[in-house]
């Protein structure tokens, strides 16, 4: 077969810039095969080599005495004693999953399952941030529907419980939903396997399923922006099967007890060739690949469609060569291929042969570690103007706004359509604050949340990024978690345009700042970028996920509020209306600046909470909705009205940070007034739970009809 000839419109084709095609060829001295450049395409584009976000992402805090590892490997590692870690990663499926709503949202579930058992952890919890665009937009339906089953679909035939996650709705995602999929495992501390190869001449492995065309292309069409080609890049979209990967995470285990394996990686984004230049690059080894070895379920595949093929639920390892036929017999037993398809050299190259042809011969570190980098021009998001009025609402009018909207409506058809016992250590599912599950064996368990408030990024950046932290902080605190590290999914638009790389560095400040001062590093992530539509970027959407440790089951904070219990709130009210729910959704209106964070007060309140713990029948922190939708939630989760002194709209849907509602007996509510003065957190008593009424100040509905509406909104909106 004859290669295309390499011309300007290919490169273009490639994601290439001719600034980065002149230096192929200042670093190769001639003109790359085309299988060459689909290497180089792949290794340098933003999926890959993080070019327009390295110098920025550096700045992040990702250290700490819990740590064992940081970002640069599969998932990042967290200690939480008595020799065990979790293992855990939130990654994007973005474009794919506009393409193909439900291929790429199974396959954004898959390859972050991969990502954690490939380090050697059993995953034990998943979860996802979904966005979509406006309700009424004629491709959100389907995009929610495909998205959701495809979600489904993968975790639950997989086996593995999702516990949280959030979904929300905007006009700016109306070209491009965003799908962020979080995963986390547990491990011995000393059972980890990292994928930095290591010896001269060890046989490089491929294990799982066999590679065909789908997803060819696959990192390099995640690195641009969408326009009306769109349905010509279908073929690009993997395709998953979560039962073989189910088999590949249960023989990688196996194997992974042999002592057979000396380094492992995913094939995850650009397949073959970027978990081959990874492990290489970082053993600083170069790698050969024979191609005809490679197990493949279509015929006459071309090496170019081999090395960028991203099929899914396959590996690469470096194997110890005297158990060669020991790592063989597991991958038999479960029905999976293994072959050797080359092996670790001692030269800086990357050589590629196929049929006795030679197709790539490449510096491998030019292919990963010194990939190009880029400090991308940026300008600062200009400061929001403040409110020029603050709107009154009666507060069970402004209450009935809120939880009638997608964005605050319970989401029960999304999380019943997931699996979230499977494991049968779940002990919070999906529907208020954070996901937890026991540690099985231990009386230990773990809590799992995503938080972001994209509203406020895009007003404020530096706040917005602090406040997805300290949102994030604040749900494992109330589930009485200590809170431990953090994992992010950077999504932003076109990072070529000043404005938005600016509100990147903006939110890598605020996101920066508030991990150091909560002692939560980053230990993984993922940046997306160039989510775009025809030049329309979609709300900055920088995702935390978060991960806290319950040191005993008896710690858990997890009961419901009564009749008869005391609402007491925690945390000063200041009725910061900017950017609030209220003003989005009841009144239009996105104007004013994000709430500021006080990090201190974060600490010192969220602190106060999981020291009190066993005082407290029932907390939930505040965010979107303020005290008015924390209060309901409460009341409804339980069958109980509530009573709020307050009914202004400042107090009631304020979003001001730091703050939590609980619910105690009168006799505990005391203690806690005592206590919070010792601490110096502010606490008030600001109600009552208790008879079939939702009541703010003086307007007041039924319980049971507001619940009709909370319960029944967002299935009206998307079925």
């Amino acid at each position: 077969m004859q290669e295309p000839q390499i011309d300007d419109a290919l490169i273009a084709s490639h994601g290439l810039s001719t600034d980065e095609y002149a230096l192929i060829l200042e670093i190769i001295g001639r003109v790359p095969t085309y299988t060459e450049l689909g290497i180089f395409s792949a290794m340098w584009n933003e999926h890959c080599s993080y070019k327009s976000s390295k110098k920025w992402l550096r700045e992040l805090p990702t250290k700490g005495p819990q740590v064992i590892c940081g970002p640069g490997e599969n998932a990042g590692i967290v200690d939480i004693g008595d020799g065990q870690c979790v293992v855990f990663k939130m990654e994007s499926h973005n474009h794919p999953s506009y393409i193909e709503p439900y291929q790429g949202a199974a396959t954004g579930v898959g390859g972050i399952l991969r990502d954690v058992f490939t380090m050697g952890a059993r995953p034990i919890a998943a979860m996802n941030s979904l966005s979509f665009g406006e309700p009424a937009h004629h491709k959100t339906r389907q995009l929610v529907h495909g998205v959701v089953e495809g979600v489904g679909g993968y975790g639950n035939c997989f086996g593995v419980p999702t516990v949280g996650g959030e979904v929300r709705f905007h006009p700016a995602y109306n070209g491009n939903c965003l799908v962020n999929a979080f995963a986390a495992g547990l491990a011995d501390t000393d059972k980890i396997f990292y994928s930095a190869a290591s010896g001269i001449g060890m046989p490089v492995v491929y294990l799982g399923a066999k590679t065909g065309r789908d997803g060819v292309g696959g990192a390099t069409m995640a690195s641009a922006e969408f326009d009306d080609t769109i349905e010509e890049k279908r073929p690009t979209v993997q395709v998953g099967d979560p039962f073989t990967e189910k088999r590949l995470m249960e023989a990688t285990l196996e194997l992974m007890a042999t002592g057979a394996v000396i380094s492992i990686q995913d094939m995850g984004a650009a397949g073959l060739t970027c978990s081959a230049v990874e492990m290489g690059d970082k053993g600083d080894l170069g790698v050969r690949l024979n191609l005809e070895d490679v197990p493949a379920r279509e015929e006459n595949m071309t090496a170019y469609e081999m090395m960028l093929s991203e099929s899914q639920e396959r590996m690469l390892m470096v194997l110890r060569p005297e158990l060669e036929a020991v790592a063989k017999a597991v991958f038999d037993k479960w029905d999976l291929d293994f072959a050797i398809v080359g092996e670790t050299i001692a030269e800086d190259r990357f050589i590629i042969m196929h049929n006795g042809e030679l197709k790539a011969d490449l510096p491998l570190k030019a292919l990963s570690g010194n990939a190009p980098e880029y400090d991308r021009p940026w300008v600062e998001t200009p400061a929001a103007e403040p409110l020029a009025d603050v709107p009154e609402i009666d507060g069970i009018d402004g209450l009935r706004g809120l939880i009638s909207s997608p964005n605050y409506a319970a989401k029960q058809w999304v999380y019943e359509q997931y699996d979230t016992m499977v494991m049968a250590d779940s002990a919070v599912v999906p529907g208020l604050g954070a996901g937890v599950v026991r540690v099985h064996g231990t009386d230990k368990a773990l809590a799992f949340t995503s938080d972001v408030t994209p509203r406020y990024v895009m007003a404020n950046p530096f706040e917005g990024g602090k406040q997805a932290v300290a949102e994030a902080y604040r749900n494992l605190c109330a589930v009485g978690a200590k809170p431990l590290a953090t994992t992010d999914n950077m999504n932003f638009g076109n990072p070529e345009k000043p404005e938005i790389m600016g509100q990147f560095v903006g939110a890598i400040k605020g996101i920066s700042e508030a991990v150091s001062a909560l002692d939560m590093p980053i230990v993984s992530g993922n940046v997306s970028l160039y989510n775009e539509t025809d030049g329309t970027g979609i709300l900055p959407t920088p995702t935390i996920g978060a991960v806290g440790l319950i040191d005993h089951i008896d710690m858990l904070i997890k009961g419901e509020v009564r009749d008869g219990h005391v609402a007491l709130l925690v945390g000063e009210t200041f009725g910061h209306l900017g950017q609030s729910a209220l003003l989005a959704e009841v009144f239009n209106r996105e104007d004013g600046d994000a709430p500021h964070v006080d990090l201190e007060a974060e600490r010192r309140a969220g602190e106060f909470i999981r020291t009190n713990g066993e005082l407290i029948t029932a907390v939930t922190d505040l965010s979107d909705g303020g005290l008015a939708v924390a209060a309901f939630e409460m009341a409804e989760a339980a069958g109980v009205g509530v009573t709020l002194e307050a009914g202004d709209t400042p107090t009631l849907f304020g979003e001001d940070q730091s703050r939590y509602l609980v619910a105690c007996n009168f006799d505990q509510a005391e203690a806690l007034m005592i206590a919070a003065s010792t601490a110096g957190v502010p606490i008030t008593s600001v109600g009552r739970f208790g008879g079939d009424q939702v009541s703010f100040g003086s307007s007041s509905a039924p319980l049971g009809e507001l619940s009709d509406v909370f319960r029944s909104s967002f299935a009206a909106t998307v079925t």
